[in-house]
């Protein structure tokens, strides 16, 4: 392990996590943008493609070189899932370990998932998120407390989302930036990816856990949405449409946030 340790601090190794850091940021730029743009279609009539991460999939499986596209998206996910791993295992503060191996974990599925998909597996493509989510709220609501864990996780991922959307108000972000170099006008454009993305994407997050709660308190597994019909539910409210338009563009936004991430970030 020390000598595990000592490799990963050096100098080759230490360029080895940021390469793969900031090609995990670029991948997770690709599925976010392609996420809102999938919605953006939904809110003008057009809701062929599902607006999760096997929607953006089929997408990038369209377009010509798409399986090895989706090839590369996948081991930017494993990148992703590398770096968070170091930061896990030598981050300086104990919460953010935590975070960070919760992180590596849900990037190594995705990146799992991604393979699996570009394999020739289609099970987990678009609408796949929402037949899931109802699945797995049911198992979970048959276990001992079930409607407990059910209701605590609703209410993690709704927490979540509101801090998320928090920190992107505040520019949490900006402490992790290489603001020395970035031009002015790099930075305005980076705050309005970053804080309409961010916003979005906590507010996406806030209405999926929202849905898992009800789902906790009604006892009915079909209450708890996946990610498509969690961004199909903006079109409902009094707002019209032009909600899901707004969480669409923020969506897409926070994919552009991602690769200013890959440029800038310090990994």
């Amino acid at each position: 392990m020390v000598s595990i340790r000592n490799k990963a601090n050096g100098k080759s190794g230490r360029t080895v996590v940021e390469v793969a850091g900031r090609w995990g940021f670029a991948a997770r730029g690709v599925i976010y943008l392609l996420v809102g743009f999938l919605a953006l279609r939904i809110a003008f009539g057009d809701g062929g493609e599902q607006a999760d991460k096997g929607g953006a999939l089929a997408e990038v499986a369209a377009k010509p070189m798409g399986s090895v596209l989706l090839w590369l998206l996948g081991i930017g996910l494993v990148g992703m899932a590398l770096w968070q791993l170091t930061e896990a295992l030598w981050g300086n503060k104990t919460t953010r370990r935590l975070l960070s191996a919760g992180r590596a974990v849900f990037y190594a599925v995705a990146a799992w998932s991604v393979f699996t998909f570009a394999g020739g597996d289609h099970s987990g493509g678009g609408g796949q998120s929402d037949r899931q989510s109802d699945d797995l709220t049911a198992r979970a609501l048959e276990l001992p407390a079930g409607q407990w864990l059910v209701a605590a996780a609703g209410i993690g991922i709704a927490v979540a989302g509101a801090v998320g959307a928090v920190q992107a108000i505040r520019r949490s972000y900006h402490k992790h930036l290489k603001l020395g170099e970035m031009s002015t006008r790099a930075r305005q454009a980076v705050d309005v990816a970053g804080v309409g993305g961010g916003v979005a994407r906590g507010l996406v997050f806030m209405v999926a856990g929202g849905f898992a709660l009800r789902a906790a308190i009604t006892y009915r597994p079909s209450e708890a949405k996946g990610v498509d019909d969690t961004i199909r539910s903006f079109a409902d409210t009094p707002a019209g449409p032009w909600l899901l338009v707004a969480v669409a563009l923020g969506l897409a936004l926070y994919g552009l946030f991602s690769f200013a991430m890959a440029r800038w970030r310090r990994v």
